[in-house]
């Protein structure tokens, strides 16, 4: 057990008093209480908006090497405590420690990266079709942004949205997710630590409420959020009604395709790293396997035999290979999709049970589900836990289409030795992301992240494409 935390929302470069009416517990172990928590709501934004435009002007207006030594100093921070950050995210989330420290390092280097890309923001010198006429492109900062960030990576994902906001001279009011606050708290206090000013960077912890107050003021200038279609859906329509910008990164159902020209052993360590590694607690997950007839019984005999090795337990366990859940819902979750997979003739080869294990948590078994219907429901519906689903196919051509078969289009991900083919999956597979001998899941933070279809709307996120969220352009003709 370690000692409760008391979080507070942060406002004007303060912590807010507040009272503490919902508990976060511990996954891994249910009788760990990890933090008592504030229950924001709409007095809480209006301040936190409130803080965020009165220091917009100042901030947008200083040199951008203020801007990039702050994110630079706080990504420094970040890392150096990345044994304490990783510890806390991984008790309060569920992944394994190695995961939890793994994204914690992520975070710090996403802050020195936008450190530095807030000093290479450019535009352009045109030539006019009048004579005696110049032109110059620049990009401007734009105003409030209101984060809305998800659990399953609670320091990445608010450090991938934050970073790039602050860098090109923007403010931010920020909501966690309701089962992470602790660690996204912690990464605000050290960018404060850091040097950041006063109202610059404010979090609202909260339920729902506080993310439609946010996605509803007429201060905030644009929204980017993560989170699930449905309520992907209602930010677009709210956001778009009094015209911010947004940006929506909704999940995936992301096909691997296995020919049967692949390493069948490559094949298996593939899949199984992009299906079940971090709980299958991923967005960019491999959750449908679209096997080539003739390995797919070789495939599935081998995975299968992966799979059930993997070692389920508490995330701080340093032995443990597949953490918990993050909450009671989300293994239920988990368990209904495995219970409609066999209602529809799925055939489970390994795992579908239930776990008992000597601490009680939020555990999954690790489930590997064969025979299954490209338009049954295991296949077309986000499960977002530790199971996969295979489905037989002829040729390449029937798993493209098959891959593409679906509305979400995040990442694609194909396991083959023929050139031909992995270059044609490049062009047509209908995802953002496309992966080639490679899991679904990971892909580094200076490029471009987003998908296509249902999966994403707006302009991408990270790397150099953050640029054309969070600035806008201006155009200045001038004559002699």
């Amino acid at each position: 057990m370690t000692d409760t935390l008391e979080l507070s929302h942060w406002i004007n470069g303060e912590k807010v008093p507040a009272d503490r009416p919902s508990e976060s517990l511990n996954p891994s172990d249910t009788r760990d209480l990890v933090a008592r928590i504030p229950d924001g709501g709409v007095a809480e934004v209006e301040a936190a908006v409130d803080a965020a435009k009165a220091a917009f002007p100042a901030w947008s207006e200083a040199s951008p090497e203020v801007r990039s030594d702050i994110l630079d100093r706080a990504g420094t921070l970040v890392m150096e405590r990345r044994e304490t950050l990783g510890r806390l995210l991984s008790r309060e989330e569920g992944k394994t420690l190695a995961e939890g420290i793994g994204e914690t390092v992520r975070a710090g280097r996403i802050l020195k990266y936008f450190a530095g890309e807030a000093l290479r923001v450019h535009g352009q010198n045109l030539a006019s079709v009048r004579p005696g006429v110049e032109i110059q492109t620049y990009r401007q900062p734009v105003g409030v942004f209101g984060l809305i960030t998800p659990w399953n990576f609670p320091v990445a994902i608010p450090a991938w949205k934050a970073a790039p906001a602050l860098a090109f001279g923007n403010t931010v009011v920020m909501k966690p997710a309701g089962p992470t606050p602790a660690t996204a708290e912690a990464l605000v206090a050290i960018l404060h630590e850091a040097g950041l000013p006063k109202g610059v960077l404010n979090l609202v912890i909260g339920r729902g409420g506080v993310g439609q107050a946010i996605v509803d003021h007429p201060d905030v200038a644009g929204i980017s959020f993560t989170g699930s279609q449905g309520v992907g859906a209602g930010v677009a329509a709210g956001a778009v009604k009094r015209q911010a910008r947004v940006q929506l990164e909704m999940g995936g159902k992301n096909p691997l395709i296995v020919l049967d020209d692949a390493d069948l052993e490559r094949a298996a360590m593939i899949a199984l790293d992009g299906s079940y590694y971090a709980t299958g607690q991923r967005c960019t997950a491999s959750s449908r396997l679209i096997v080539q007839d003739g390995i797919h019984d070789r495939f599935v005999a081998l995975l299968a035999e992966k799979v059930a090795a993997l070692r389920v337990g508490p995330a701080l366990d340093p032995n443990t290979q597949i953490g918990p859940a993050v909450s009671e819902d989300q293994r239920e979750t988990s368990y209904r999709y495995i219970d409609i997979a066999r209602a529809e003739g799925g055939r489970v080869v390994t795992g579908g049970e239930r776990l008992q294990l000597e601490t009680p948590g939020w555990y999954v078994q690790p489930t590997l589900i064969a025979d299954t219907d490209a338009a049954s429901r295991i296949n077309n519906e986000e499960i977002f836990g530790p199971v996969a689903s295979t489905i037989r196919v002829k040729d390449y051509e029937e798993a493209l289409a098959i891959a593409n078969g679906v509305e979400f289009g995040l990442s694609a991900g194909l396991v083959t030795s023929s050139l031909k083919h992995a270059r044609d999956f490049q062009r047509r597979a209908l995802a953002g992301m496309t992966m080639v001998n490679l899991p679904t899941a990971g892909v580094d933070y200076h490029v471009p992240f987003g998908g296509t279809k249902s999966s994403s709307y707006g302009p991408r996120e990270q790397g150099f494409a953050a640029v054309e969220f969070f600035t806008r352009t201006k155009t200045s003709y001038s004559a002699g």
